[in-house]
């Protein structure tokens, strides 16, 4: 937290050119997907959509070959080429920007289970953030997370932020900072924090009953065998994925009661935050980024940072884009078709202004900092900045 942003990612920079594999004399790898196998929006089986696509062509490619400079000036040398299927697209730039919008979507949906939305969002807090799904990982699913870590490594070294909504508790976890069972747990799943909170706040057995009686009414209780008519509350708890799993051996014969109610309190929090650190998948995930970038990097890095480098900021910010817009011959910021053109933009919502973006370049974020800020409009920058506006190709009409 001692080190400017800029200047870690000026070192990052730096380090991500150094540690370039493939050089401009080999041929950039070639995956081709095919659009009508995920027509209509509607993925029929996750094993169509582009991201399995990708995923299964690429596995046989060394990441060595993915490895490749920061993107910059003219049509920059991206991880691996695209080829739709039937279209015929002119330069690298725009088929690769679509697909990482595309796979971004996917992971965000129903059609993958590598994410899921965290709990905390049915009651509108963090709503539309994800985590990783927490459960034992088959052999599949731990190439596609591979991918998924490549990925990550993949955008940044493309510098084309990923529309990623993930819980800070990800990047917590990616960049190896503990994560606190307090502040997570209540960002992730509100619902269980506030459970723990219950039992752990109750001050006597009056409680504790009322208590196990108002959770017999939501059915998550069962009678105690000592008292027949008295509820009382099962050492077991739903997982994220909503599986009843047993807090300790034997969980499910062992009630809750006034001597062992914060060993049940404690043991509920612990499983969430297990859950949340997922640490097989991680260690997936960090296994690809690993081969991409240098994992030391991280560590120089605060978890918010991380994603700021990798998903850049999710809303659009006008006057930065002003900042960097470059006019065409003949035109100047003071034409009132310019002017209104402006005017038309700021009427827009977020919603509207990303697929603005998307529209002109094929992306829906734009990166955090951009590297012709410094040094003018010529220094090096990664297409699509600055934004250029042109004039019209024909001279008829007005």
């Amino acid at each position: 937290g001692l080190i400017f942003y800029d200047t870690k990612v000026t070192v990052m920079n730096r380090v991500l050119n150094a540690t370039v594999q493939r050089t401009a004399d080999h041929a950039a790898p070639e995956i081709t997907l095919d659009p009508l196998e995920i027509v209509g929006g509607e993925i029929r089986s996750s094993e169509n959509s582009y991201f399995c696509q990708a995923a299964r062509q690429l596995s046989c490619v060394p990441s060595s070959q993915l490895c490749v400079k920061l993107a910059s000036g003219g049509d920059p040398t991206y991880a691996f080429n695209i080829r739709f299927t039937g279209e015929e697209v002119h330069g690298t730039s725009g088929s690769f920007r679509h697909f990482l919008w595309q796979v971004c979507k996917e992971l965000q949906s129903s059609s993958l289970s590598l994410l899921l939305l965290c709990p905390s969002s049915a009651v509108n807090k963090n709503k539309g953030k994800y985590i990783l799904t927490p459960s034992p990982i088959t052999y599949a699913e731990e190439q596609l997370l591979h991918f998924f870590g490549q990925l990550l490594g993949i955008a940044i070294r493309a510098d084309v932020p990923l529309p990623l909504d993930l819980l800070p508790s990800f990047w917590k976890t990616l960049v190896g900072e503990p994560l606190d069972p307090d502040v997570d747990l209540q960002e992730a799943d509100i619902l269980t924090y506030n459970y723990v909170k219950k039992f752990e706040n109750i001050s006597d057995e009056t409680e504790l009953e009322a208590l196990c009686a108002e959770i017999a009414s939501q059915h998550l209780a069962t009678e105690s065998p000592d008292c027949p008519n008295k509820p009382c509350c099962k050492f077991t708890y739903l997982s994220l994925t909503g599986e009843e799993v047993e807090l300790c051996p034997r969980g499910r014969h062992i009630p809750v009661g006034w001597e062992n109610k914060d060993v049940y309190a404690a043991a509920i929090r612990s499983l969430r935050m297990r859950e949340l650190q997922t640490p097989e998948c991680m260690t997936a995930v960090r296994a690809g980024l690993g081969s991409i970038i240098p994992l030391q990097l991280l560590t120089t890095l605060t978890p918010l940072e991380m994603e700021l480098r990798t998903c850049g900021l999710p809303y659009i910010n006008l006057e930065f884009l002003k900042a960097h817009t470059m006019y065409q011959v003949g035109l100047m910021e003071t034409d009132q078709h310019i002017e209104f053109f402006w005017s038309a933009l700021e009427m827009f919502t977020q919603e509207e202004l990303c697929k603005f973006i998307k529209f002109a370049c094929n992306q829906e974020r734009i990166p955090f900092t951009c590297p012709c800020k410094d040094g003018g409009p010529d220094t090096a920058h990664v297409p699509p900045y600055p934004m250029k506006i042109a004039p019209p190709d024909g001279a008829a009409g007005t």
